[in-house]
């Protein structure tokens, strides 16, 4: 999967199509992820030792599919490439080419 947690992203589809948001969790064998502030539902939770009780808002896990990663110098969503440098693969902008991992 070529989106990373801590990764910036937008929504390509469906409900929340246009969401910009901070990737909080990868689940790389189901191909999903959390987004912050995406895919936003209200759970009813029971109250426990340590919680009071009451609806709770949480966000849910989305296809990786309906993500696309924002580069961090341009500015626009793009597509992800390998690309090798100092002899390590790492991530690149498919559109300026900026490397998006820390090398």
């Amino acid at each position: 999967m070529k989106i990373k947690k801590d990764d910036k992203v937008i929504v390509l589809s469906g409900k929340n199509k246009g969401k910009k948001g901070k990737v909080l969790a990868v689940f790389a064998k189901e191909a999903k992820v959390i987004v912050e502030r995406v895919n936003v539902v209200k759970r009813h939770q029971k109250p426990t030792r340590d919680f009071q009780g009451g609806i709770i808002e949480k966000p849910m896990p989305m296809y990786a599919s309906k993500v696309m990663l924002i580069c961090p110098k341009c500015g626009e969503p793009s597509r992800v490439k390998g690309k090798k440098v100092e002899g390590k693969g790492v991530r690149a902008c498919a559109s300026c080419g900026e490397v998006v991992d820390k090398v």
